[in-house]
């Protein structure tokens, strides 16, 4: 049974060089391509409460620090508050109805209180009211630097707003005029703020945000004493917090328990994943929060060949000695699929690789930088959209120590039929190449002779590497001219660690 919790000894080469298994993988069908969490933009979609399944937009969730409305957290063991009711005597109002058998001048009442159902810890431990309804307002701590949060917070707004509109003014003086004459202000002489003013009407052009200046924060030397009780009195550890326990209120991080008011619920996020290449969606989540489907799903193992590691004919590797390997292909896509194992590119053919990609990656931070020739850069451009340094190419780090016998010829996979095992019919035996151990629908198992290099010693990893070209058959048509699937023969580079020398 496979240890789902082991790392695969199987991982195929990202287009940036780094490797993970092909679980960990994602591939563009426009770019047809591996990406890898590296090669990918991260976007929020949305935002809502895992506990009340309530969506928020973007904008309230902001406004409301990305926290639920109606759903706590207990201080204790950041488990979800349920709300209780219980009976109360309170004192009767005047204008109420006083009927047979009741004391005219108390009633009972149904209020509602705060606990939490794993640590039994309630609302009037800390002493906070109850309210009279399950979704009533639960006062909320002030705590003594919010003040001083918030001035820090509208500062640095500013602070961006002000970068924002430089940057929007010197795209616009940047940009290229489209002709001589783009109005008639610019032929006259005169400016639209002057037509303006003659007018009558106010200045069109938006003021300036100027942040305001805040007194900064001065270190100091001095550090309040410590109360005489901390060395006198014994400390009861029940009624001090714990480090999760502070951490989970970060602004007051109170040391008793008895300062441990609830929290609001975090909100979770449904985010999407673009190519940052291309910019096209490779992850695109249901907008519902209780939909766990995708509208865009691309993982790498819905369209390239899984291998997987079967079985070693010598189960104990030898320095310098043959041995064979047997690997397992399946074919995840509903197009058959022509296999062929390649040896790995030299070291200058991936140089030469590696310079090609960069010299394309140069290419496209130099149009970021510069921006378009006809029109300016908006005020909503995203800005993790442009290149980064996690795009540039990289030569793979993992080497191979072993010798590989490239196979003489190509294979084919037959494409994926979730009811072929259910059919009756028998399949006609056709004769296979030498290599092939074992086939049945969209699998086939294959044996690669290998060979670990003479100075190899005990306990060293034997890596196999190769390379797989494989008939790849896109379904997306990016122009109206090309409305048949296109077939491409696509490659990747695989490292598989067969077992260690003993």
């Amino acid at each position: 049974m496979a240890n789902f919790l082991q790392e695969s000894p199987v991982k195929y080469v990202c287009s940036c060089g780094i490797l993970n298994p092909i679980t960990k993988l994602y591939f563009c069908r426009h770019c047809l391509s591996l990406r890898c969490g590296f090669c990918v933009c991260h976007e929020v979609d949305s935002h809502f409460c895992s506990n009340c399944l309530e969506n928020i937009p973007s904008s309230e969730a902001r406004h409301k620090k990305f926290r639920c409305n109606s759903c706590y957290v207990c201080p204790s063991c950041n488990h979800t508050l349920s709300a209780k009711a219980a009976t109360v005597t309170v004192p009767r109002k005047q204008d109420e109805p006083v009927k047979e058998g009741e004391d005219p001048k108390t009633q009972q009442k149904k209020m509602y209180f705060l606990t939490c159902l794993a640590c039994r810890w309630t609302s009037r431990d800390v002493g906070i009211p109850d309210q009279s309804s399950t979704t009533g307002h639960w006062p909320d701590l002030e705590y003594s630097n919010q003040a001083r949060f918030t001035s820090i917070f509208e500062y640095y707004q500013a602070v961006v707003l002000q970068e924002k509109q430089e940057k929007r003014e010197f795209w616009r003086r940047k940009s290229p005029k489209a002709h001589k004459y783009p109005s008639l202000t610019d032929r006259t002489g005169l400016t639209v703020s002057m037509i303006r003013r003659q007018i009558g009407w106010n200045d069109k052009n938006p003021i300036k945000a100027k942040p305001a200046s805040i007194s900064p924060s001065i270190a100091s030397e001095e550090v309040q004493q410590l109360p005489e009780i901390v060395f006198t009195k014994p400390i009861n550890l029940k009624n001090v917090t714990t480090i999760k326990q502070r951490h989970g209120q970060p602004a007051e991080q109170p040391y008793t328990v008895d300062r441990l008011y609830p929290q609001r619920k975090s909100l979770w996020i449904k985010r999407s994943l673009r190519c940052r290449k291309c910019e096209h969606n490779v992850i695109k989540p249901e907008f519902h929060p209780c939909s766990i489907k995708y509208r865009i799903q691309l993982f790498a193992s819905y369209h390239v060949p899984e291998v997987r590691l079967v079985s070693l004919t010598n189960v104990k590797l030898t320095p310098g000695e043959k041995n064979q390997v047997i690997l397992k292909f399946s074919n995840p896509t509903m197009q058959d699929m022509t296999i062929t194992i390649e040896d790995l590119p030299s070291e200058s053919e991936e140089a030469q690789l590696i310079d090609e990609i960069k010299h394309d990656f140069e290419k496209q931070v130099q149009i970021s930088e510069t921006g378009p020739t006809s029109t300016p850069v908006t005020l909503g451009t995203s800005l993790s959209r442009q290149p980064s340094l996690n795009e540039e190419p990289r030569p793979v780090d993992v080497g191979t120590n072993t010798t590989l016998e490239i196979l003489d010829s190509s294979f084919i996979l037959n494409h994926r039929d979730d009811s072929a095992e259910f059919d009756e019919e028998v399949q006609i035996e056709k004769e296979e190449p030498e290599f092939i151990v074992w086939r049945k629908s969209n699998k086939v198992s294959i044996k690669l002779n290998f060979t670990p290099n003479d100075d190899l010693e005990v306990g060293n990893d034997v890596i196999l590497g190769f390379t797989i070209q494989y008939t790849y058959v896109n379904t997306v048509t990016n122009t109206p001219e090309k409305k048949k699937p296109q077939t491409h023969a696509l490659t990747c580079r695989v490292y598989v660690k067969v077992g260690s020398i003993e």
